[in-house]
């Protein structure tokens, strides 16, 4: 694994783009992107205002419902830093909307997570490890090694 650097925030059209699955869910439209994505609804550090991102699942655990999602552009994404300030909050996914706490995993509960994640998307998984900057050669280690430098966060049902 080899880090090129971290990628900027979208800004402008790119960013318009990025925040397009939102208007889906707000039209209750959620459950065409599947149980692939949800949009968690949390509160700006700041603002104290809800604010929305949808962000890809990376995996769902079906046993007790919870969800791990991770910040690809690292630990300064504004949800994962609300998340670190507020962890109670909301998830959509299809067209239900649950409780959930964020807790944030180890790097080592990362680098797990995302060695299980590549060999189930492996196209998928070389598009985003070079977009969060970093190049792989595909082995189950280097994705491992990249899991390590991201964020991870495991959203687990509440009540």
């Amino acid at each position: 694994m080899e880090f090129i650097g971290r990628p900027e925030p979208p800004t402008g059209l790119r960013r318009a783009l990025f925040r397009l699955p939102i208007g889906l869910y707000r039209a209750r439209l959620g459950w065409l992107l599947g149980g692939r994505f949800l949009l968690l609804n949390h509160i700006g550090r700041v603002s104290g205002k809800v604010r929305q991102v949808v962000v890809e699942v990376v995996e769902h655990d079906r046993t007790d419902g919870g969800y791990v999602v991770c910040s690809g552009f690292g630990p300064d994404a504004d949800w994962y830093r609300n998340l670190r300030a507020t962890p109670e909050v909301t998830v959509e996914v299809g067209t239900r909307t649950i409780p959930v706490t964020a807790k944030p995993l180890t790097a080592e509960e990362g680098g797990e997570f995302m060695a299980r994640y590549a060999p189930r998307h492996p196209k998928v998984a070389i598009r985003l490890v070079r977009f969060m900057g970093f190049r792989v050669d595909g082995s189950e280690a280097d994705y491992r090694a990249v899991g390590r430098e991201l964020p991870f966060v495991r959203l687990a049902p509440r009540g």
